[in-house]
């Protein structure tokens, strides 16, 4: 009988701070390294593996968002706590953004609801252990956008990359409106109602006021993207889907109306960035 520490799904190696796995386990995580994420405080490398998780308690717990769409949620002190969404469809589920854990509990879970036919990670943030949970599903493959190709440091049977637009099965449907990334991707397909429903990853993030989203080249760090590119994001995603409901790739979302609100706060933000609102600021 395989081990628990020795079965395939869990030994990818991967950084202890984000969770992203590699086939290189020595130096520094380029990842963490990079101005939109951070290094640990005390400048310390650290490097883990799923089994090494498993052994300190982790776990991942799936919860039902709405009719047809689940959440991963991994509890522990796992990456940077990025909550993967499960799209089921009667055509094939697709796994949007992958979590920095994999369990043979979470795989039948998932099996449960009819596997995995596909997987979309919306930037190299979320690559999480995406090899294990290829693996797991008969190398279900990983659609990695072609503009962060760059930041897979492990290959596996399953990669595949892409450009422009993406239908991983049918009636879901990815594109890549870039921002917090170059290739930053998002996902839509129609809820169970009817209504459009996009997951956007770190694109676009729902904020605390409600109706409202945000967009940054670094969420941890608070690095802006520009009026330009702002606007870019709305009219790609204004251009391509209608969206009632909003699911950013930790806990956020908008419930309804989530198309007005990324216009809507696209636009106020390309005006703060532009300076139409610095006299709301102070005299200077």
């Amino acid at each position: 009988m395989t081990s628990q520490a020795t079965r395939p799904e869990l030994t990818a190696a991967q950084c202890a701070l984000c969770g992203v796995e590699t086939d290189s386990p020595h130096g520094t995580c380029p990842v963490c390294a990079d101005e939109r994420q951070y290094l640990a405080a005390d400048g310390v490398q650290r490097w883990s593996s799923p089994a090494e998780q498993a052994a300190r308690g982790a776990v991942i717990e799936l919860k039902e968002l709405e009719p047809g769409l689940w959440a991963l949620d991994t509890r522990g002190d796992v990456g940077i706590g990025q909550q993967a969404k499960l799209i089921v469809t009667e055509a094939g589920n697709v796994l949007v953004d992958v979590p920095a854990y994999i369990d043979a509990a979470a795989i039948e879970a998932v099996r449960s609801l009819g596997g995995i036919a596909a997987i979309v990670p919306s930037h190299p943030h979320m690559f999480g252990v995406q090899s294990a949970w290829s693996a797991a599903f008969d190398d279900a493959p990983v659609w990695v956008s072609g503009p962060d190709a760059g930041w897979v440091t492990r290959d596996f049977p399953g990669l595949r990359v892409w450009s422009g637009e993406l239908e991983p099965v049918p009636g879901v449907r990815a594109s890549q409106p870039g921002g917090h990334f170059p290739g930053s991707s998002v996902v839509h397909f129609r809820g169970a109602d009817g209504a459009g429903v996009l997951l956007s990853g770190d694109t676009i993030a729902a904020v605390q006021r409600a109706g409202w989203v945000s967009f940054l080249r670094s969420f941890p760090n608070r690095l802006p993207l520009s009026a330009a590119v702002v606007r870019r994001i709305s009219t790609h995603v204004a251009s391509r889907y209608d969206v009632e409901r909003l699911y950013d790739n930790f806990h956020g979302r908008v419930l309804r109306g989530a198309g007005e609100a990324i216009a809507s706060s696209a636009e106020r933000y390309a005006n703060w960035v532009n300076g139409e609102f610095d006299h709301l600021t102070g005299p200077g």
